[in-house]
């Protein structure tokens, strides 16, 4: 008998250990300074979905998020659009476009963020591929039916605002989330419809400016406002590229919402992009001065192409980590893979530190 009480003793030992030993496996990253916090960034998600082998590596990322919500004290994970390579759309042969129909692409994308349901909130922008047959050059899209408000209670803590969708109907396709903490203040990021209308871009104006939220930290996401590379303008591709019709990206979304609101100050996006192996097309960083005579700092991140460009394997896993540093200015931004993290032979190929992999934003006197 005692060599029973012995084993069981044994078993549930190693039982207990397995948390502790997975953990260290699976790389957590650390915050550099204990009172700050994180926003989770990522970029593009439609060529992960898009082809049943890649789609593990989707939900790698969600799954590392979740596994460091706490030692890295993230307040949302932050995601650019284009959730599906196609919203409306069915695979009749092997093609390069993917494998997978719509369905089992969104369905794949509800899944993945399943894994933070109840966790942590997420802000998901939705993309041109998230609309219409192709790629987004009609309204119609399946969005508010795989990403709502109501199933992460996280989400429902803090959405305070949101606007109809290109086809009049209830989602969180446009919505306002509100944060807070003692050295930043009240934080609210903005999220918008890709190529928002200008009703929205007026409710968005409206929430910036109202007594409310006037004296808040604004940030917008939206899926397109920079292109890559050296030179990252803001394009507007509305009316030539597309034919969706009462919508605005780049230049105009500067002009009309932009420029005039004096506390947006950070602005995050996706959707640009070169199918190659250059990190340094599929992101890019710019500032301009605002109305008020204000740096405002946009950030365009997508590593689709990453891995293999548009038919590899979606990305790398790699996720930027915004940390809010607690002089409440400094934003440090570190380009992390939980795919090659997550192995002893390949963690050191895990941090990306280039000038625009690895930098610091620096936003004085927000809103002042």
């Amino acid at each position: 008998m005692k060599r029973q009480h012995l084993a069981v003793s044994l078993l549930l030992a190693w039982a207990t250990a397995i948390p502790t030993v997975a953990q260290h496996r699976a790389d957590q990253q650390h915050l550099t300074d204990p009172q700050a916090f994180t926003f989770i960034m990522m970029g593009d998600p439609q060529n992960y979905v898009k082809y049943t082998i890649n789609q593990p590596l989707y939900e790698l990322t969600t799954v590392w998020a979740k596994d460091n919500v706490e030692n890295l004290n993230v307040k949302a994970v932050l995601i650019t659009g284009d959730n599906v390579n196609h919203n409306e759309w069915l695979p009749m042969k092997r093609d390069k476009t993917g494998n997978q129909s719509s369905k089992q692409m969104w369905e794949w994308t509800s899944h993945c963020l399943e894994r933070l349901d109840n966790i942590v909130p997420y802000v998901v922008s939705s993309g041109n591929h998230d609309y219409g047959y192709m790629r987004g050059d009609e309204p119609f899209t399946h969005y508010p039916e795989y990403i709502t408000m109501e199933r992460n209670s996280k989400n429902m803590e803090c959405i305070v605002a949101a606007f109809p969708n290109k086809e009049g109907h209830v989602s969180i396709e446009n919505a306002a989330y509100e944060f807070s903490d003692p050295n930043w203040g009240s934080l609210l990021i903005i999220n918008t419809e890709w190529a928002p209308r200008d009703e929205v871009l007026e409710w968005a104006k409206k929430l910036c400016e109202s007594d409310k939220y006037k004296n808040h930290k604004v940030i917008i996401q939206t899926h397109s406002f920079l292109a890559g590379g050296k030179d990252p303008r803001r394009t507007t591709m509305v009316g030539t590229r597309y034919k969706i019709q009462h919508a605005n990206q780049g230049q105009e979304m500067w002009d009309k919402l932009i420029y005039p609101c004096k506390n947006i100050r950070l602005v995050l996006c996706g959707h640009a992009g070169k199918n190659g192996e250059v990190l340094q097309d599929n992101t890019s960083y710019r500032v301009d001065k605002n109305a008020d005579g204000k740096k405002v700092h946009q950030m365009m991140f997508n590593n689709q192409f990453i891995g293999g460009g548009g038919y590899g394997n979606g990305g790398d896993g790699w996720v930027r980590i915004l940390e809010f540093m607690p002089d409440g200015k400094t934003i440090k931004i570190r380009t992390y893979s939980p795919l090659f993290g997550i192995s002893p032979m390949t963690k050191q190929y895990a941090h990306r530190t280039s000038e625009i992999d690895q930098f610091d934003i620096k936003i004085k006197d927000w809103n002042k």
